[in-house]
């Protein structure tokens, strides 16, 4: 027996742990420990990433780590799932399951192909471990959504919305980007796809043996990253850019070529579980998906009683047995602003904005829980659209549900004599002047009840004013553009101080408690700005000359829409630009002794309300729990 201070500590078993091997497998077969004492495994399980669609990069494969599975001394089936075919001579397909054991990840999803009005459907990327891109649709409005990911396996592909490219595929890290506007002669279009996930926290720091090298021709392979998605192709005849694979084994898409020659995309990258690159609209042939793989690290969990320091051996080297730790948190997630439209164009819809209590993160112990900002769109100038938000993401949905944010909806502008109308977005953008009225976007892009923001005001065709809509906010509909006076106004945002306290306190923004207004919209008459709303929307500009005050953008991580531009000033073009978003994840004092802390440093861990700690995230990071 071992004493210490005259107390009994346990009966000292001198067995050796050894050290972890560590070891992947990239076709099917058995899985075989090669230290005698494994009774278990800590196992990554990639399924092969989807194929590309017609133009849209396909989804990355479920990615998955399984912290203890058990490993006989028979060995363990393994079946390393294939990716799926690109649409060039046979049907684009999904990537097909991995399995370890009776454990098991989802094939990515395969790509959107191009749909006719009025019947969207082919368009829609496919659902799977990580969504398809979405492709695109012939029709003068239309959005349609990329494909949906399994929960803890990857994220959803990226959207359409007309006029714009096909989107890029989702990786297990991120989701993929939407198609890209303008999609005009010279200009951009294409999308990339989703980042995959990092591993390294799992199975050690690159370089390792076993861990994919960098790589060409593929989306940057950075070593301990896999499961990236695949991004979307060019349009022919246009010169227009290709989207990059997301980094983890994506294949790039093809650049479109003139005058129409065929370009070159690229597959997933073998036992990467990479999505596969689109080809370009000439015929190029399209990428497949890249197969999937398994990594497995063996855990000596020799049964017996273990003194002190065989315990502490065992914890340094990550083979004593890991305790499951869930955690009850409220979390506020806040999508990027849409920027503000031009030529009397509307303000700028506020990003999603949405805030649930008592989620539950399950298993988080020893886990680095991803959290991505959505930047705001940038305001249109006066030959082009604006651009819609990014959408923000908490925790990779690896333990829990997935919470995730649309971006706003750009503001209404026109390019020449055409209008365009508020897009779509979490809040949607106002609607532009006329010689018609035009209609602001729609709230609720993401999906989510209840819903994440509301409606864009709609357009004036009538004069003085011409005015645009107000974008919509988290609390309010975005105001109607007046026939004379400033454009509308952009519409409320809601208030968190339910859940994360009355302001003042530490954590909070320059706008208090309140976040997700709308952008004002502007106006042709000589008034005043029109209003942003509460909750930092930025202002519109209405007044002509060089008198005329800047047009306002949304304020930093409110997720604000960004003003409307009226147009010609000589001190600016551009519409307001829209906020970044904002996430805050309330843990009750229970458990926030298990915080480590957040990262980078520019987020923060502070104390809140009874004793709980508030992770306040303003760019993208990791919460990470011990």
């Amino acid at each position: 027996m071992a004493r210490s201070n005259g107390g009994i500590i346990g009966v000292i078993n001198q067995a050796s742990f050894g050290k972890c091997a560590v070891s992947s497998k990239t076709s099917s077969g058995t899985f075989t420990a090669t230290n005698p004492g494994t009774r278990a495994g800590q196992v990554l399980i990639v399924s092969g990433g989807g194929g590309s669609g017609t133009l849209s990069g396909g989804g990355a494969g479920g990615a998955k780590v399984f912290p203890s599975l058990p490993i006989p001394s028979s060995g363990v089936s393994v079946t390393i799932g294939g990716g799926g075919a690109g649409p060039c001579g046979s049907p684009s397909a999904n990537g097909v399951s991995t399995s370890f054991g009776s454990s098991s990840t989802t094939g990515g999803g395969k790509g959107g192909l191009e749909g006719t009005a009025p019947n969207p459907s082919p368009a829609i990327g496919a659902p799977g471990g990580s969504g398809g891109g979405a492709g695109l649709l012939d029709a003068p409005t239309s959005s349609i959504a990329g494909g949906t990911a399994v929960c803890g396996e990857g994220f959803p592909g990226g959207g359409f919305t007309s006029p714009g490219g096909a989107a890029g595929g989702g990786g297990a890290g991120a989701v993929g980007q939407n198609g890209q506007t303008p999609f005009l002669p010279g200009g951009g279009g294409s999308a990339n796809g989703g980042a995959g996930v990092d591993i390294t926290p799992f199975f050690g720091a690159a370089p390792q043996p076993f861990y994919l090298p960098n790589g060409t021709g593929v989306g940057a392979t950075a070593a301990g990253i896999i499961a990236g998605g695949g991004g979307s192709g060019g349009l022919q005849n246009w010169n227009l850019n290709a989207g990059s694979g997301g980094t983890g084994g994506g294949g790039n898409g093809a650049a479109g070529t003139f005058p129409g020659g065929a370009g070159t995309a690229y597959s997933g990258r073998a036992n990467s579980g990479g999505g596969g690159g689109a080809g370009d609209a000439a015929g190029s042939p399209k990428g497949a998906g890249g197969s999937g793989v398994v990594i497995v690290k063996e855990l000596n969990k020799a049964s017996g009683v273990w003194s002190m320091q065989s315990q502490f051996q065992a914890q340094s080297q990550g083979t004593w047995p890991r305790f499951m730790v869930d955690v009850e948190a409220d979390v506020f997630a806040l999508g990027g602003g849409g920027g503000g439209g031009v030529n009397i164009g509307g303000g700028g819809g506020a990003g999603g904005f949405r805030l649930l209590t008592s989620q539950t993160l399950s298993d988080v112990a020893g886990k680095a829980l991803t959290v991505t900002i959505g930047a705001g769109g940038a305001g249109t100038n006066s030959g082009g659209p604006s651009i819609s938000g990014n959408p923000s993401v908490f925790a990779a949905c690896e333990p829990f549900s997935i919470l995730a944010t649309a971006g706003g909806g750009g503001g209404g502008y026109v390019a020449g004599n055409n209008p365009t109308d508020g897009a779509p977005g979490g809040s949607g953008g106002g609607g532009v002047r006329g010689p018609d009225p035009d209609g602001g976007g729609t709230g609720n892009a993401g999906g989510f009840s209840p819903s994440e923001g509301n409606p864009g005001g709609s357009g004036q065709e009538s004069g003085p004013a011409y005015s645009g809509g107000g974008g919509g906010g988290a609390g309010g509909t975005g105001g109607n553009g007046p026939s004379s006076g400033a454009g509308g106004s952009g519409g409320s945002g809601s208030s968190i101080a339910p859940v994360f306290g009355s302001a003042p306190q530490p954590y909070y923004g320059p706008t208090g408690v309140t976040y997700g207004g709308g952008g004002g919209g502007s106006s042709a008459h000589s008034n005043p700005e029109s209003n942003g709303g509460s909750g930092g929307g930025g202002n519109g500009v209405n007044s002509p000359g060089s008198a005329a005050p800047p047009v306002g953008p949304g304020v930093v991580n409110t997720g604000g829409g960004g003003g409307g531009q009226r147009t010609g000033e000589p001190f600016s073009s551009l519409g307001g630009a829209g906020g970044s978003g904002r996430i805050m994840v309330k843990i009750p004092s229970t458990y926030s002794p298990h915080i480590c802390g957040v990262t980078p440093g520019t987020n923060t861990l502070l104390c809140g309300p009874s004793s709980s700690k508030v992770a306040t995230f303003t760019v993208s990071g990791t919460l990470v729990f011990n």
